[in-house]
């Protein structure tokens, strides 16, 4: 080695990741152990072959800059799996010129490689290729979740999706929308082949079905480390599939894509339209199927609801079970983000979760995004997260101190208006004429205090949250498409707002 970076450098380049890369960082590189520095590159050890992947493909830049400012040495960070095995140090020439051989570093989770014994080589023969060096020179192309026992023929461009060591099973958040998916997936990851062949998932954009997708896969590489996986978007099978018919290649193709354990392939729905591809996916799958082949597929859409795909592919989708996952409701969108602030190592307060929850309510990648929002406004300016922070990030109209108007000083303004009572609010009845008031107040109670929705359920009678919710989104239809009610809301909110010492009265 050329030198040990020793703790000081590595606390230096998570520092430094945190505080110019936040947006990368996980909680799970405290696990990362630095292996020492040769021939200008730093050697970083990772705790499973499918974290090492993620971090060559999506994190290599940020690391390099990171060990750069943090050691002040030109430094190129290199990432190693658990069973990899660092490059020896490099021997001088021997006397008769011939050059010593290096052993290849086992790329474990893809294609096991072992040292190469020298041996006579013909006087005209080609130089000597280190394999080695020319996988460092060449893009990534290996898939990073295919493993095996021993080297696959494959096409010249494999095109795969990256794993993220996020999207294990103890990271999805269970709800009543998504229970049968996770149950499922998880006896899939149990026995595979087995149980549930095929595995259909179908939902909306962003609902977590590549969540489950990747936590089988995850799970299997951990628990079956023999298994032979492959996971590729429909996309990557269709221009995989057409580049091998270009080159002559489809015996390499049927073989990559027929001689696995299990074939997970993303947004199936993609098949629409493609008459060629329908028909080799349709011998792919039996041929699978009849091996006791897992297969995992999700899609946008039921299997009967895809447009323009073939009868006999849409039965055998529903062969084994096929789930569907709903949009999550306000709770399970909550821990969704305290889910994501924990990979990330942040704290998310209950109200902020709340704040965040109740204004995004579309899918799971708005809700990250606004996890990466808030960790970017934290870092800017310097101060944790809290509910006053997400109320600048968010634009959201919250009071960041008590000084705003109480619960009964809006309910006392909304009942003089309308000419009701305090019990009328909080009785059970129905009437348009007693429900729009009680929405009214509930929503001006969401936009000028500090109130949960519980807790502005709980002043109306014990209502549930789910209530407030739905009068919140009715006021703020019914002000956008009706001028009137726009008018009566500022009314109100101008009476309850506290007014300035020495500020004119009507």
């Amino acid at each position: 080695m050329d030198f040990d970076p020793g703790p000081k450098v590595w606390d230096g380049m998570l520092t430094h990741l945190r505080g110019h890369h936040p947006t990368i960082c996980r909680q799970w590189f405290e696990e990362l152990e630095p292996a020492g520095v040769l021939g200008g590159a730093l050697h970083v050890r990772a705790k499973s072959d499918l974290h090492r992947d993620y971090l060559r493909r999506m994190c290599a830049e940020a690391f390099n800059d990171a060990a750069r400012s943090a050691s002040g040495h030109l430094l190129t960070v290199r990432f190693v799996g658990p069973n990899d095995v660092l490059p020896a140090a490099p021997k001088p020439a021997k006397s008769n010129g011939r050059a010593t051989t290096k052993n290849e570093t086992p790329r474990l989770g893809v294609v096991e490689t072992r040292p190469t014994i020298p041996s006579a080589a013909p006087a005209n023969a080609a130089p000597a290729v280190d394999t080695n060096e020319a996988a460092k020179s060449q893009p990534a192309t290996d898939l990073s979740v295919v493993v095996t026992d021993a080297p696959r023929a494959a096409p010249a461009h494999i095109e795969s999706l990256v794993v993220n060591p996020d999207y294990g099973f103890e990271t999805f958040v269970v709800g009543q929308e998504n229970r049968l998916a996770h149950a499922a997936a998880k006896a899939v990851a149990s026995n595979p082949g087995r149980t549930y062949n095929p595995f259909f998932i179908h939902g909306g954009v962003g609902l977590g079905k590549t969540h489950l997708l990747q936590a089988i896969c995850l799970e299997l590489a951990r628990t079956r480390p023999g298994i032979s996986m492959l996971y590729v978007s429909c996309e990557g099978f269709m221009s995989q599939f057409l580049e091998c018919v270009q080159h002559g290649q489809m015996a390499e193709f049927r073989h990559r894509f027929r001689d696995v354990d299990v074939l997970v392939v993303d947004d199936i729905h993609f098949l629409a339209d493609r008459d060629r591809t329908q028909e080799e996916f349709f011998h792919t799958f039996n041929a699978l199927h009849q091996a006791n082949k897992q297969i995992v597929i999700s899609s946008d859409a039921a299997p009967e609801e895809i447009p323009s795909i073939e009868s006999r592919l849409v039965s055998r989708f529903k062969w084994g079970l096929v789930a569907k996952i709903e949009p999550p409701c306000l709770e399970t969108r909550m821990e969704i983000l305290k889910a994501k602030a924990r990979i990330r190592g942040l704290a998310m307060p209950d109200d902020v979760a709340e704040l965040i929850a109740t204004r995004i309510d579309t899918n799971i990648r708005e809700l990250e995004g606004a996890v990466v929002k808030l960790q970017i406004q934290s870092a800017v300016e310097n101060r944790p997260i809290d509910l006053s922070l997400a109320s600048v990030a968010f634009g959201e109209q919250h009071p960041t101190s008590q000084s705003g108007p109480t619960i009964q000083v809006i309910m006392g303004a909304v009942t003089e208006f309308y000419g009701l009572r305090v019990p009328d609010l909080q009785s059970k009845r129905r009437q348009r004429s007693v429900a729009l008031p009680r929405q009214v107040c509930m929503y001006l109670a969401r936009r000028n205090t500090r109130l949960s929705l519980e807790e502005i359920g709980g002043y109306f009678g014990g209502r549930d949250h789910t209530t407030v919710m739905h009068a919140i989104r009715t006021v703020e239809d019914k002000r956008i498409a009706d001028a009137d009610i726009d008018l009566v809301l500022r009314t109100i909110e101008d009476k309850i707002k506290p007014r300035k010492v020495g500020a004119p009265t009507a």
